[in-house]
């Protein structure tokens, strides 16, 4: 609908209208030019002239036209139906093809009075219904939040959801926040019988354990039905397509509502991702046996760094070291001594040298093993240690000393120290420790070494280092110029009833020194080693040139293999500086893959591993929820019903008069702007002027 307002008041038409006439009347009323003309050419004339003149002025009036567009939207209905597997464990294939008919026919009958939009929920919440019912999780919350978030401010009829009203992720959907707004028709799926059925129900466990260690397991062992019957519970170790049970314990049910906790106590070992299930054994009559076993994966670290305690002679500070440094489980210590030594320094990760080089033995071979394989270390400089060939070895101090001459002197944490925290307990009380034995002289520190404790020599706090860290060459190293350090440690105990604070500083100097950098040019990563078999794989690699500049010129390429050896090729993509992979949704089971490239001659490959596990919540809860849908229905003002009515739908929904929403929305624009106007004024003024030209009037 169209219609024409003014920017000024409307009485203003009648004077356009006068101005046409009188401009009409002054130019044809005496005009005596076509008197041997008809008489109705000067009427005709002046009427053209009066048109033009008036719509001229009734331009100027800046007239707009406003246009109204209307927009009928009928009610939305939503129609949601849950494919995950509970809903269609049980059904027949005849049962399952005329509940899609049934689906199929309620749609029709909505489709002509409302706007009707389908989804499928189950995992996620997509556009449409499939009806391969395959997703591994229940999620009701989110279907009813998404349809919230898309259509709350919308004309929304109704909801119709499809379940079995079994939800194992997300909230309950009766207590969720979100207002619909509309009635929620349920349609009852699934079977509400308890069966007699035995379930692994959950199983708790850390998704990470180190090498070694012993983890806890536990197992929730839920029963309906099944008074009186025996069962086992059984561990096994997956590997490959073999089993090796570890342990079997049984299981005596009581009741027919049966619940236990089972706790099981398992060894990490090997180093991996290792795959383990857990299995009730079958009791008579059970309906389904697919909730009886699960599986869980459990990344084994190895974490272990093997420490060795090299010194020139006994010593009690070996001792001290080596206590302190058990207390972490994740270091195998060895101690020995430089005349004694029978193992490869090479196979060492860390190596801690007391008085050495010592002025009875230099440790040459040690050392250049050291060097040579970059292995870090720690220099505890003693009476015995040959200062000059210290100051060789290493470039982060300097020591000028006289032979055989020491200070006592007493730890003072540096307050700007930053390669590492210590606790305040540690910082606050070290300064009182009893002072050890460091030698007198000169030191110079150099830019690649950073204090961590000064020396105090009575109650002076000195710039000289006592204890000294940074790199040297491509490896950590420190050095602490002082022996006495079980004195440290008695003292601890003495004054706290425990080895802490001594223990703190031993550990946390190896755990730093030890800790090696990834200095490879070409990586790969996961996000995670463990994933669940409805997640995306992603990859992202890194490629450093010579500089350590990240760069991505060449392809990169990953081969990923499964437990059967099978392989799969992909090519990474360039995202930024970067590569980055789908590897799409894999298999259960374990993996483990190669990434490589070519950079400038040179082939770069990096290797890890990964597990993809089962989701197998859907088997666990087997029975329908209906009392939950009947709730939710109540709770939103609609009606819970079963599939053999599921065309009274309709229905109901129509009953409820739900009206369409019409929106009108209006457009303005100048009338000036509407071209057939100009070619109309061109038109009457071009008519005026031929017939004036033409009948001799100009």
């Amino acid at each position: 609908m169209d219609n024409i307002t003014f920017q000024y008041p409307s009485w203003y038409i009648i004077l356009c209208i006068f101005l046409g006439l009188a401009y009409a009347a002054f130019l044809y009323y005496r005009d005596k030019n076509f008197r041997e003309q008809s008489r109705f050419l000067n009427w005709a004339l002046g009427g053209v002239r009066f048109l033009s003149v008036t719509l001229i002025a009734l331009l100027l009036l800046s007239p707009l036209l406003k246009h109204i567009i209307r927009d009928v939207k009928k009610p939305v209905v939503v129609l949601a139906q849950d494919v995950s597997e509970s809903v269609a464990a049980g059904w027949t294939e005849a049962e399952r093809n005329a509940y899609r008919e049934s689906l199929q026919q309620l749609a029709r009958q909505l489709e002509g009075d409302y706007e009707l939009k389908e989804y499928s929920f189950g995992s996620s919440v997509r556009e449409g219904i499939k009806d391969d019912y395959t997703d591994k999780l229940s999620n009701l919350s989110d279907a009813l939040s998404t349809v919230y978030d898309l259509y709350s401010n919308q004309n929304l009829g109704a909801v119709i959801l499809a379940t079995d009203g079994i939800y194992n992720e997300g909230s309950n959907p009766l207590y969720i926040s979100t207002q619909l707004g509309a009635p929620v028709f349920t349609i009852a799926l699934g079977d509400t019988t308890a069966q007699r059925d035995l379930v692994a129900k959950r199983v708790f466990h850390n998704r990470i354990a180190y090498l070694g260690d012993k983890f806890s397991v536990q197992v929730d062992i839920a029963a309906e039905n099944a008074s009186g019957s025996k069962s086992q519970l059984s561990v096994y170790k997956v590997e490959g397509n073999q089993l090796r049970r570890l342990q079997q314990s049984p299981v005596d049910i009581n009741s027919n509502d049966f619940f236990e906790t089972r706790e099981l106590i398992l060894e990490a070992s090997p180093a991996g991702v290792q795959r383990y299930r857990v299995v009730l054994s079958e009791v008579p009559g059970e309906a389904t046996t697919a909730n009886n076993s699960k599986d869980i994966f459990v990344d084994v670290l190895d974490a272990r760094q093997k420490i060795l305690i090299l010194a020139n002679s006994p010593h009690p500070d070996i001792t001290a070291f080596r206590q302190a440094l058990s207390s972490n489980k994740n270091y195998e210590i060895k101690a020995a001594y430089i005349d004694e030594l029978k193992e490869n320094v090479a196979a060492f990760d860390f190596v801690i040298l007391h008085q050495l080089p010592s002025r009875m033995n230099d440790a040459a071979a040690v050392l250049n093993t050291i060097r040579e394989r970059n292995i870090p270390h720690l220099f505890i400089v003693g009476s015995q240690s040959n200062l000059a060939r210290l100051n060789q070895l290493q470039s982060m101090a300097d020591l000028r000393a006289s032979s055989g001459n020491t200070n006592e002197v007493q730890g003072r944490v540096n307050s700007t120290f930053s390669l590492f925290k210590l606790s305040e307990h540690l910082t606050d009380n070290i300064i009182n420790f009893p002072p050890l034995l460091a030698p007198f002289g000169e030191y110079t520190l150099s830019s690649n070494g950073q204090v961590l404790l000064y020396q105090r020599i009575g109650k002076v706090d000195t710039r000289y280092p006592l204890l000294v860290l940074g790199d040297e060459g491509q490896s950590k190293a420190g050095i602490l110029f002082g022996e006495g350090a079980w004195r440290w440690r008695l003292f601890d105990y003495l004054q706290n009833q425990n080895h802490d604070i001594f223990n703190e500083l031993a550990t946390k100097t190896v755990q730093y020194l030890s800790l090696k950098e990834d200095k490879r040019r070409f990586r790969a990563s996961l996000s995670k080693n463990i994933f669940n078999e409805n997640e995306s794989i992603y990859f992202d690699a890194e490629l450093y040139n010579e500089s350590f500049e990240l760069v991505n010129e060449p392809d990169a390429r990953l081969v990923i293999t499964d437990g059967a050896g099978k392989e799969f090729n992909f090519t990474f993509n360039r995202v930024g500086e970067d590569y980055r992979l789908n590897a799409g949704i894999l298999p259960v089971g374990n993996y483990s893959f190669q990434a490589s490239t070519s950079y400038n001659g040179e082939n770069l490959t990096y290797s890890g591993q990964f597990s993809v596990q089962p989701i197998q919540l859907e088997s666990y809860e087997a029975t329908a929820n209906h009392g939950l849908l009947r709730l939710l229905s109540e709770k939103y003002g609609g009606q819970l019903v079963y599939p053999a009515d599921l065309a009274s739908i309709a229905d109901m929904i129509r009953q409820r008069e739900v009206k369409p929403v019409i929106y009108e929305t209006s457009r303005t624009q100048p009338v000036i702007n509407l071209k057939w106007l100009f070619f109309a004024l061109l038109g009457l003024l071009t008519v005026e002027w031929f017939f004036r030209r033409y009948f001799g009037g100009y």
